[in-house]
């Protein structure tokens, strides 16, 4: 890899500066000033031209200059190792639209330490004292800290993928799950672990990594909210419904203007008639490419969604909270064949801002932290998708109780919206066999690994390095990008490429696929060969199980793979045939081979 180091602008405001600076003095008092610059580093599969590196260095000109240091510490954070940040897909993207042949470039901030002396010989600052700045000025779940700037070449370095692992249940039995349990954060509960020793023992064969974090996914809190469905013994009496099955009740005994409820991404409710004024797209491979707006009646029903992201809240706030807001937004874009989100709404629950007697583990965000940086981090996603994120709350609560100090370490964040959607839209279609199953948006990445399974254990029991790899990161441009796709083909109407879709959260496309499939009666044949990937080194677990954001799963004919490809391209969205649905209910997953229940039943 050719790199290339460009230096920036100030990344640092005057603002930020007076909220950082007494926190630093708390470290040592002999801090008298912070400063930091960008530092961009671009990598180039080639030796570039004089041309494109001064193309590259015009565009990566931007902000305010930056402020001439003193002589202090220098302390360098990156986007964390092995990942790839939001920034850069975005960046390299402007900068290949430009005519510039790059691989990738990313930004890295240099901050110096200003000291008020030096004492001759040694620095005054300590390596712990280091180690404490270093906390404050960075991001454990998407930055790391470096020791010089040259460090960040290994931003660039390809890895070696591990292979396909087994775990040896034939000979370690049950104690090869705990052990695989533990290692992977896979939160299975213990009749899970028998489940998974008789089902393989009857087998005659041992699980692989891909099976069973893909089964501790699907099967998590998050996906298959097990304690919701439980049955529940009030007062010694056995309750005939779950606490899933009250809430349904309602809807059941009450079903009035309800088109879809409990069976979709999102809740659809019965809207009215109204005058659209949308852009038509070409039908056929060889139309037009040209567009034109036409006026005319249809009936639009009502889009609603309220989900939680409180663990990834809880760790890094405004990430955690940015890549919630963009779930719910997705969530409303795969409903039906596709839909239109329009506005949305945050919620945050919290121990006390202040004074708080609630002890949390060390590595989780304070509750004022949560306040203060997850709002914005929902609000920013929102604006630069282009929805608005007119409404919220928050809420702090603790309670004292038989000498126990309770309350929300972990956060509830809520994340909400509204849409509409086509009336004849509004179920997907039972795909036969032989349709393309397709990933559309960003490419998968090593992050949000064990999302879902880390909503199934109580904060702070996880490793705190696997809760930091549970936690996603968000592209908002590029989910509005594939957003655009979705619309263009719901305004096709009966025409629509896309005959079913989910959203790809919790679990990765370990998760969303099967729901696709299983949804229509199907099974599937991928290969994980075809998924787009944004950096090297990735095991087939990570492929397949990863929670990379701004990815939608569908179902399209062959016959109108033309038609959507055309305006993927149009749109500049990344998409990919990853697979095909089958008519025998098994999934295989390049070398690995996954049985499906009966049509009806769940995936697992």
């Amino acid at each position: 890899m050719n790199l290339h180091f460009f230096d920036g602008g100030n990344a640092l405001s005057d603002f930020r500066i007076r909220q950082l600076l007494p926190r630093l003095q708390a470290v040592n008092a002999a801090i008298e000033s912070v400063r930091a610059r960008y530092v961009h580093v671009a990598g180039f599969d080639a030796a570039p031209s004089a041309l494109e590196l001064e193309r590259l260095a015009a565009l990566l000109t931007y902000g305010d200059p930056a402020a001439p240091g003193a002589e202090g510490e220098v302390i360098v954070v990156a986007p964390r190792l092995g990942t790839v940040s939001p920034w850069a897909s975005k960046a390299t993207d402007i900068a290949r639209n430009c005519g510039i042949a790059l691989h990738r470039v990313e930004r890295i901030v240099e901050y110096q330490i200003g000291l008020k002396r030096k004492l001759a010989g040694r620095h005054q600052l300590s390596k712990d004292e280091l180690g404490a700045i270093a906390a404050l000025l960075h991001d454990r779940m998407t930055e790391s800290v470096l020791a010089r700037r040259d460090d960040a070449r290994a931003l660039f370095t390809e890895l070696t993928p591990e292979p396909l692992a087994h775990v040896n249940v034939l000979a370690g039995g049950r104690a090869a799950l705990e052990q695989a349990n533990t290692d992977w954060g896979l939160a299975l509960a213990a009749d899970e672990i028998d489940y998974l020793l008789q089902a393989f023992t009857q087998l005659g064969r041992n699980p692989t990594d891909v099976e069973l974090m893909m089964f501790a996914q699907a099967n998590s809190e998050h996906c298959r909210h097990k304690i919701f469905n439980a049955q529940f013994t009030i007062d010694g009496v056995a309750q005939d419904k779950s606490l899933f099955g009250m809430i349904r009740h309602t809807e059941q005994q009450s079903p009035r203007h309800t088109v879809v409820a409990y069976s979709d991404n999102a809740a659809v409710m019965e809207g009215s008639t109204v005058e659209v004024f949308q852009a038509k797209s070409p039908t056929g491979a060889g139309g037009s490419s040209a567009s034109s707006y036409q006026k005319n009646t249809a009936t639009r029903h009502v889009l609603m969604k309220v989900e939680t992201h409180n663990h990834p809240t809880a760790i890094s706030p405004f990430p955690g909270a940015s890549t919630g807001a963009g779930g719910e937004i997705r969530d409303e874009g795969a409903t039906g064949r596709g839909a239109r989100p329009k506005a949305g709404l945050t919620g945050f629950t919290v121990s006390k801002l202040w004074d708080s007697a609630v002890s949390k583990p060390e590595h989780m965000a304070s509750a004022l932290q949560i306040m203060t940086e997850g709002p914005l981090g929902g609000a920013a996603f929102n604006n630069e998708f282009g929805r608005p994120n007119l409404a919220g709350y928050f809420r702090e609560y603790e309670l004292q109780a038989g000498g126990v100090q309770r309350g929300y370490h972990k956060p509830i964040m809520i994340a909400g919206g509204i849409g509409s959607i086509d009336a004849g839209l509004t179920h997907k279609i039972e795909f036969p066999a032989g349709s393309l199953l397709i990933q559309l948006g960003g490419p998968g990445m090593r992050i949000g690994m064990g999302g879902g399974a880390a909503s199934s254990l109580a904060s702070g029991a996880n490793a705190a390095h696997l809760d930091f790899d549970s936690v996603q990161r968000g592209n908002p441009e590029i989910q509005r990008r594939a957003q655009e796709v979705i619309t263009q083909c719901q305004a096709l109407g009966t025409d629509n490429p896309i005959l079913a879709i989910h959203d790809v959260g919790a679990g990765g496309l370990s998760n969303a696929f099967p729901e696709l499939t299983n949804d229509a009666g199907r099974g599937a044949r991928f290969d994980l060969r075809a998924v787009p990937l944004e950096e090297s080194g990735l095991a087939p677990k990570e492929i397949w199980s990863n929670e990379s954001q701004e990815r939608y799963v569908m179902a399209v004919s062959q016959e109108s793979l033309p038609l959507f490809e055309q305006l993927c391209a149009r749109e500049r969205c990344p998409f990919a045939v990853v697979g095909v649905a089958t008519e025998a209910r098994q999934l295989v997953v390049g070398d690995v081979d996954l049985p499906l229940p009966p049509a009806g039943e769940g995936v697992f």
